[in-house]
């Protein structure tokens, strides 16, 4: 499961995928900022391609949290903020984006998880591209829901699918990871055929990530600033992390 990221500044995206301004129009009604610790329901940036225009990649807010297109622009009683691998022919929310081929990518500089601690509690990891990598390419589904008013409501949901040795570790409660795109598969997950997206299920390669205590801070999702990532020694009694 992924319940927290950081958006990428808009710079980063921009190297990330080649884009341009005229890509970014969507958000020219809102001036858009990275955010430290994005919480479900928040609006947040989302590559895909739009097809009605030459396959374009384009950016654009979406909800965080998958309404699908049948609920009539209401976000779900249950959480849709995941889709699971093992479900995304199955499960009604799922079924639909994922047989359309509406799949996106949501652009994050790294995301938070949570290792439960042996006395309980719960001790925030911050988990980050290594090396020179700016960006982390989660792969996604979205879909189109209007409401009875007539406006159209995109949204959106990150794929889980079962941790590599790294998160397994960290995330040891449930021990799932987001589905991360090395960079060459961007453009097959988003334009290729359902047989080639399905063939870039796999688990990203711990080498590639690296992972480090952060302040329980970002358990709150109105605390929202740099410092939300940066590495807190662990307090007595904790063990600290070993790969």
């Amino acid at each position: 499961m992924c319940g927290r990221y950081v958006t990428p500044d808009e710079a980063a995206m921009e190297r990330a995928y080649n884009l341009t301004a005229r890509q970014w129009e969507a958000w020219m009604d809102e001036a858009y900022r990275p955010s430290y610790n994005v919480a479900p329901s928040q609006r947040v940036p989302v590559l895909r391609v739009i097809r009605q225009v030459g396959g374009e990649r384009r950016i654009d807010p979406m909800r965080w949290g998958l309404i699908p297109f049948f609920a009539r622009g209401e976000p779900p009683k249950y959480s849709t903020i995941n889709a699971m691998i093992e479900k995304l022919d199955v499960a009604p929310a799922w079924r639909g984006p994922w047989r359309r081929g509406q799949r996106c990518v949501m652009p994050a500089a790294g995301f938070y998880e949570w290792q439960v601690q042996p006395d309980g509690a719960k001790q925030p990891y911050y988990i980050q591209p290594a090396g020179d990598g700016e960006v982390f390419s989660i792969a996604a589904l979205w879909d189109r829901s209007r409401t009875e008013s007539g406006e159209d409501v995109l949204s959106c949901a990150i794929i889980t699918m079962p941790a590599n040795e790294l998160l397994s570790e960290i995330h040891n409660a449930k021990q799932r990871m987001p589905l991360i795109l090395p960079p060459e598969a961007v453009d097959t997950w988003l334009t290729g055929t359902p047989e080639q997206a399905t063939a870039l299920l796999v688990p990203y390669p711990s080498e590639l990530m690296r992972a480090h205590r952060v302040s329980k801070r970002v358990n709150a999702p109105r605390n929202d600033d740099p410092e939300l990532m940066a590495p807190v020694e662990p307090d007595n009694g904790q063990q600290a992390l070993q790969l």
